[in-house]
């Protein structure tokens, strides 16, 4: 039933933390590249601020929102 609730249905394999905590930078660039909808990049956004406010981070995030954002046009 937990699925009917995430119209999208990937977000629980990758929720905020395993994007966002990988052991090394490479990592964190994947995920933030696979991130699918603006949704989940809220999240990721959301998560970064209250856990880590890397600007490094933030500054990728803001890109892949620039590039989703192109996507729907």
């Amino acid at each position: 039933m937990e699925k009917s609730a995430d119209s999208s249905g990937n977000n629980d394999e990758f929720p905020p933390e395993k994007r966002l905590e990988a052991p090394n930078h490479r990592l964190i660039k994947a995920g933030i590249a696979t991130i699918p909808d603006m949704e989940t990049l809220r999240e990721c956004v959301a998560y970064e601020n209250a856990h880590q406010n890397r600007t490094q981070i933030l500054r990728r995030l803001q890109w892949k929102a620039e590039e989703l954002r192109e996507d729907e046009t």
